[in-house]
């Protein structure tokens, strides 16, 4: 089953997340290696929301990753949801 992380960020985000930065990518290819994380990203225009989508028996692997991303631990994500997607084309 597939998982979407909705995570919606704080004003000025692409700024604020510097610091973090590496943490976040290190703790979501570590997600990726072990292949729960299949992809994720900010979107754009305005840089508001990222979207991270994993395929996994149950929420919990999303919601395990959401409670220890360094970028939520650092209060850059000001709330996030985990919900399920029924995929109706593609793998």
């Amino acid at each position: 089953m597939y998982y979407l992380l909705i995570y919606k960020t704080v004003d000025d985000y692409v700024g604020k997340r510097a610091p973090y930065r590496d943490g976040h990518l290190a703790y979501s290819n570590a997600a990726h290696d072990r292949g729960e994380l299949v992809m994720g990203g900010a979107l754009a225009d305005p840089a508001d929301s990222a979207i991270l989508v994993f395929k996994a028996e149950s929420p919990a692997v999303a919601e395990d990753f959401a409670r220890n991303d360094p970028y939520v631990k650092a209060g850059l994500i000001r709330e996030w949801s985990v919900r399920p997607w029924t995929v109706v084309i593609g793998d």
